[in-house]
């Protein structure tokens, strides 16, 4: 699975913070790992300098095998908290997605 992680200029986005945002994905997505070819992950501060709540805001979008891609958005009031978020809802989204096509 390859991660793409893309900031805008109000992240901080060094060696150590991909690190982290790619270790939490890999962490809450190896199930999928074998159905997934790639994650495009947007990170943002939608406000800039300026203080706000939820203005973080973190955008995945997963590529699988066989499937149209699916996107997921989270807002939080840190980088982390929002990258976590996403990366839970993405879970979410893939399980249901994949238990509906077992189904059928």
């Amino acid at each position: 699975m390859q991660i793409n992680i893309n900031t805008d200029n109000h992240v901080d986005a060094g060696e150590r913070h991909e690190n982290y945002f790619s270790e939490v994905l890999h962490n809450t997505l190896k199930r999928f790992e074998d159905k997934i070819t790639s994650l495009e992950v947007h990170i943002g501060d939608e406000n800039g300098d300026k203080f706000g709540t939820d203005d973080k805001r973190c955008t995945i979008e997963a590529r699988a095998n066989g499937l149209n891609p699916l996107a997921v958005t989270n807002h939080a009031d840190s980088v982390e908290l929002a990258v976590k978020g996403a990366a839970t809802k993405m879970k979410h989204l893939l399980e249901h997605t994949f238990d509906k096509m077992r189904t059928h």
